[in-house]
């Protein structure tokens, strides 16, 4: 069971990133062209995914012996 619970993680953490890419993508083409919300928005979400991705990993290694 603990390996089926860490590839389910693995899977989700693909499935979000892929999604959260394609979002971030298309959010960050609709701001206005200014390099100051641009940063701030890409700071933003370049670093909002590590948390939740986190929280998979751990959820995936609390079955480990």
């Amino acid at each position: 069971m603990p390996r089926l619970r860490s590839t389910l993680a693995f899977v989700a953490i693909l499935v979000f990133l892929a999604l959260y890419v394609w979002l971030a993508a298309t959010l960050g083409g609709w701001l206005p062209d200014h390099w100051a919300v641009e940063l701030v928005f890409y700071l933003v979400a370049g670093l909002a995914w590590v948390p939740v991705a986190g929280g998979l990993l751990k959820w995936g290694a609390e079955a480990r012996p």
